[in-house]
């Protein structure tokens, strides 16, 4: 059994049409909107709609953590635009995954990430591709469970929920063979983004899963480029599976 593993998609449709060849499924742990590209700052939603001297500035701005001066910039811009914010991103945001729900190979299994819009996954996935969140899938005899979204963090970003519902999806997902997040277990070599130089946030229920019911992996994205790609802990192997929309390759998982 193969299986091909994405993460942070971020709009990179012409790469996500091929992820799956070679394999009997593929997984992507989510990211698949392109808010802003942090190494390009001419792609994505807001660039588009403010220009990339914009985007440039809110780069600066939230890479030196100045965050309340970051949201004030993007009040000033949408006042200036005079459209309605959400009206506005919703039609950006559908246009992606028309684009990027079409390039899912059959079969698919999906998870959000902190950055998507989970109530519009319904709309675009079709029946090739499954959506878990807080459950599980048997692939190939291993049993595989999925935890979608990010924690609270002073970015703000769509499905950020609360470290109590957080813990409650890990918890209900049980004793898994592979376990899948976008976000990873806390711990600083895996949190760490050394080209942001900061922390993300990690999750403390997933390293007390790991920890207590030591699956095979741990799988994850959410970190871009991370003080360490993977890692043992106790008996899992927790593996970052990369920030797809730059790499292009998939993490490939053979058993």
């Amino acid at each position: 059994m193969r299986v091909h593993v994405v993460s942070d998609v971020h709009g990179n449709a012409e790469d996500l049409a091929k992820a799956g060849e070679g394999a009997d499924a593929l997984i992507c742990l989510g990211d698949l909107v392109l808010f802003l590209d942090y190494a390009d700052h001419s792609r994505g939603i807001f660039p588009d709609l403010f220009g990339v001297e914009n985007a440039d500035r809110l780069v600066e701005l939230r890479t030196a953590r100045r965050f309340d001066e970051a949201r004030d910039l993007g009040r000033r811009l949408w006042a200036e635009l005079d459209v309605d914010r959400d009206t506005a991103i919703e039609a950006a945001v559908r246009r992606q995954y028309a684009e990027l729900f079409a390039a899912f190979p059959t079969p698919t299994y999906a998870t959000y990430g902190n950055v998507d819009i989970p109530r519009l996954w319904s709309e675009y996935a079709g029946p090739g591709t499954t959506v878990l969140d807080g459950q599980r899938v048997e692939l190939g005899g291993l049993t595989f469970g999925f935890v979608g979204g990010g924690l609270r963090t002073p970015m703000r970003t769509p499905y950020e929920i609360s470290d109590e519902e957080y813990a409650a999806k890990v918890e209900a997902l049980g004793d898994v063979d592979v376990l899948c997040s976008h976000i990873p277990p806390d711990v600083p070599e895996l949190t760490y983004d050394t080209v942001a130089r900061r922390f993300e946030r990690g999750s403390r229920a997933l390293l007390d899963a790991i920890r207590r019911t030591r699956p095979r992996y741990a799988l994850f994205g959410h970190v871009h480029q991370p003080l360490a790609r993977r890692m043992r802990i106790a008996a899992t192997e927790c593996v970052n599976v990369g920030h797809f929309a730059s790499a292009g390759r998939p993490f490939a998982l053979e058993w």
